[in-house]
């Protein structure tokens, strides 16, 4: 094969600069709202699924995000482009030291550029992968008003002078599906095409997705053709096995929530009631599809004398992956032999470089694409590498 074409990313990360709600806020909330402190690291530690920290003390300077009574650090594994990989730890760092490219949108296009990306889609990260921080508030006006300023920020700062190579991507209140819904329809009203959603809300205290709760929010994405986008560890709890697990165990076991969670909406209905809404998961790779459709058809089959669904999915669980769900990898040699691709469908898959994260294939995602790529045929790389990133997210780009 020759070249890959230029990456269509659909998941890569914002570190937010600290100017986003303090130049958008009411001056009343400009003393609790959030605001960067730099002040040094006492200890940091990510030990069975959970990070701990603590403020002060006599360790490195930290760019800590303030907001209420919470002090959240900026870490060097959320902007670990740039480190070698020995030096990427779970660390405190301040703006200077990251790449600039983490929180300036002309350095992440000069950045892009340098890792042959046309364009791509970023995650929250102050926020957190879908906008948790401001459901633990304590003023929920405030929070609102958060939520607010965080789209406008993205929609015209972030994305807007990029030509469309930055894609916009959205956050929502969570604690109020009726409020979800309106922000989706303000933000689609402007050419948005994406929101994040938790993976399993009920890790979040918020309702299943088989409550109906949700309803007004799926009805919103789908009527506008907001893709639902769910990342690994929206709902603030990884997989891991104990208290005591190493990191390794939880980064390995990352694709977990993103297994559950299709699952769940396979067989909830959402799926069937909606069949214009569009799921991403994002960085839970691709290697495990196959196996959980194969096993999702079972069930539905053989258990239907109990299994609570079969009256209510009224085909075969993978009919509705296939028609409406999309995965996502970065690097997975086994989910892209050619028996397990037919079985993840060359349709339902994006590619992503996840800059600026420690798992970034940044800035070597060309020759990373190729290897793990170049056994395939040429429009079946396109569509991995673009086509069905252009498709998914109504981008104005030819595939």
């Amino acid at each position: 094969m020759g070249d890959i074409p230029k990456i269509i990313s659909v998941d890569d990360h914002v570190i937010e600069p600290a100017h986003v709600w303090q130049d958008r806020l009411p001056a009343r909330y400009r003393d609790i709202g959030p605001r960067v402190v730099r002040a040094p690291m006492g200890e940091m530690s990510f030990v069975g699924g959970k990070f701990s920290y603590v403020q002060g003390g006599e360790g490195p300077p930290c760019d800590w995000w303030h907001y209420e009574d919470k002090a959240i650090p900026q870490t060097r594994l959320s902007a670990a482009v740039g480190f070698d990989r020995d030096d990427v730890k779970i660390t405190a760092i301040t703006y200077e030291e990251m790449r600039k490219g983490c929180w300036d949108p002309k350095a992440r296009l000069e950045d892009m550029d340098a890792n042959w990306t046309e364009a791509q889609m970023c995650f929250p990260s102050f926020p957190r992968f879908c906008g948790q921080t401001f459901l633990e508030a304590d003023d929920m006006d405030l929070a609102l008003l958060c939520v607010q300023a965080y789209n406008d920020w993205m929609v015209d700062e972030w994305c807007g002078d990029s030509g469309g190579r930055l894609i916009p991507l959205i956050i929502i209140p969570l604690w109020d599906a009726n409020l979800a819904a309106a922000e989706v329809r303000r933000n689609a009203a402007r050419g948005v095409h994406a929101t994040c959603f938790s993976e399993i809300p009920p890790y979040l205290g918020l309702p299943s997705i088989h409550s109906g709760e949700w309803d007004p929010f799926f009805a919103a994405c789908a009527e506008t053709d907001v893709v639902v986008n769910m990342h690994i560890g929206s709902s603030s709890k990884m997989p891991s096995t104990s208290a005591d697990a190493p990191p390794a165990v939880g980064s390995t076991l990352t694709f977990g929530n993103a297994m559950s969670s299709m699952v769940d909406f396979l067989m909830s209905g959402v799926l069937v009631r909606y069949p214009d809404l569009t799921l991403a998961y994002s960085e839970g790779q691709i290697g495990w599809i196959p196996y959980i459709l194969e096993r999702a058809d079972k069930v539905w089959e053989d258990n239907r004398g109990w299994n609570g669904v079969y009256g209510t999915i009224p085909e075969p669980p993978s009919t509705y992956y296939y028609r409406q769900i999309y995965g996502c990898f970065f690097d997975d040699v086994h989910g892209l032999t050619p028996d397990a691709l037919e079985k993840c469908g060359v349709d339902n898959i994006t590619f992503e470089t996840d800059y600026p994260h420690s798992d970034s294939t940044w800035p070597h995602s060309r020759e990373v694409g190729q290897k793990l790529m170049g056994h395939l045929p040429d429009d079946v790389i396109n569509k991995l590498v673009r086509g069905n990133a252009i498709r998914m997210l109504s981008l104005p780009f030819q595939p």
